[in-house]
């Protein structure tokens, strides 16, 4: 099938009501959230999880997010709110941040990857919140993307992936964050970084005494609790190298690199900032910003590591950053796109 795309002006778009209309028949909608674009079914209807997952390509046991649009939502799908997910959700919610819960009995195993947990999160961004509505169901929704490859924060890139696997797409223009929520386990005694996100660990230090951060965060994973934490993700179709540690010698280390690979006959992409990619002046160059401007980062991550799909390059050489802030969620994506293949710089 070829799905329909749709660009969106406002929330009174009959595209919404039709785009409900399939959610509620069991189709998949492609939707705008604050964080990427998300692949949207009936989070209730196991077959609708069913068709999430083929049409991404998705394995079974990778948990999906539940969206909801508002409190009483949250309470049909969760047996326990408690103190810890009050509290965040007072200061974070509406926003890119996911709370994981105790599911009720009204949550299929499909949708939790087997887990007697779920993810939920409202998102911060009217179309999303608004098809919620108009479905009168959570909508499951990992990213709108082939799994595996790096996330869609356009329509355009979701057009790419997914157009003959899905029924429509709402084009709400490009996500604000671009990368996905922070992921919270909030059935703890202290609240559990799983995926780093817009929220930092900073941010809820300044509402718990302790934040812990999951080991598979910055490691090999484990049994997975949320999305992402079990696969490789983010990745572009060149095998990719990630350049970490000292700035000052950033270029000169991604320069030697560069030409023993080309030396080999083979053409290297960059994805680099603009600090770099002034010194060295290469042609197949993507950047995503300034160092010190890490939102702006976040936001054109995805975009550059998209950008070498169709240009032939053999290899990517990839520049990170620091991991504080959001930084932290950058690396994340650049570690997993890597597949963990580092170099470190002195």
């Amino acid at each position: 099938m070829e799905c329909e795309l749709v660009k969106i002006n406002s929330i009174k778009d009959e595209a919404l009501t039709k785009a409900a209309d399939f959610i509620k028949n069991g189709g998949l909608v492609a939707f705008p959230t604050e964080t990427v674009y998300g692949l949207g079914g009936d989070g209730l209807n196991s077959e609708a999880a069913s068709k999430i997952y083929k049409a991404k390509g998705r394995p079974s046991d990778n948990p999906l997010i539940l969206h909801i649009n508002d409190q009483k939502m949250l309470h049909k799908i969760v047996n326990d709110v408690n103190s810890m997910a009050k509290k965040i959700m007072t200061a974070f919610c509406p926003g890119p941040i996911t709370l994981i819960l105790p599911k009720s009995d009204i949550v299929p195993s499909s949708v939790t990857g087997g887990l007697n947990t779920v993810a939920v999160r409202m998102p911060d961004n009217d179309i999303a919140r608004e098809l919620i509505r108009l479905s009168n169901t959570p909508i499951a929704a990992p990213s709108a993307n082939i799994s595996g490859r790096p996330s869609p924060t356009t329509a355009q890139a979701v057009y790419n992936d997914l157009h003959d696997r899905i029924d429509m797409i709402l084009d709400g223009g490009a996500c604000h964050f671009g990368v996905e929520s922070t992921i919270v386990d909030c059935t703890e005694d202290v609240p559990i970084i799983l995926r780093p996100g817009a929220i930092t660990k900073e941010m809820l230090e300044e509402l718990f005494p302790v934040v812990k951060i999951d080991r598979a965060i910055v490691g090999d994973n484990v049994v997975p609790k949320a999305p992402g934490m079990k696969y490789k993700h983010y990745a572009p179709k060149a095998n990719m190298i990630l350049f970490e540690g000292s700035s000052a010698k950033m270029a000169e280390a991604i320069a030697s690199k560069m030409a023993d690979y080309e030396k080999e006959g083979k053409k290297v992409g960059l994805v680099v900032s603009y600090e770099v990619a002034e010194k060295l002046q290469h042609e197949n160059t993507a950047i995503y910003g300034n160092q010190e401007d890490l939102l702006t980062i976040a936001s054109e991550i995805y975009e550059c590591l998209r950008f070498f799909d169709d240009k032939d390059v053999d290899i990517i050489l990839a520049e990170g950053t620091t991991d504080k802030g959001i930084g932290l969620a950058i690396m994340n994506r650049l570690h997993k796109a890597s597949g963990f293949n580092s170099i470190f710089i002195d």
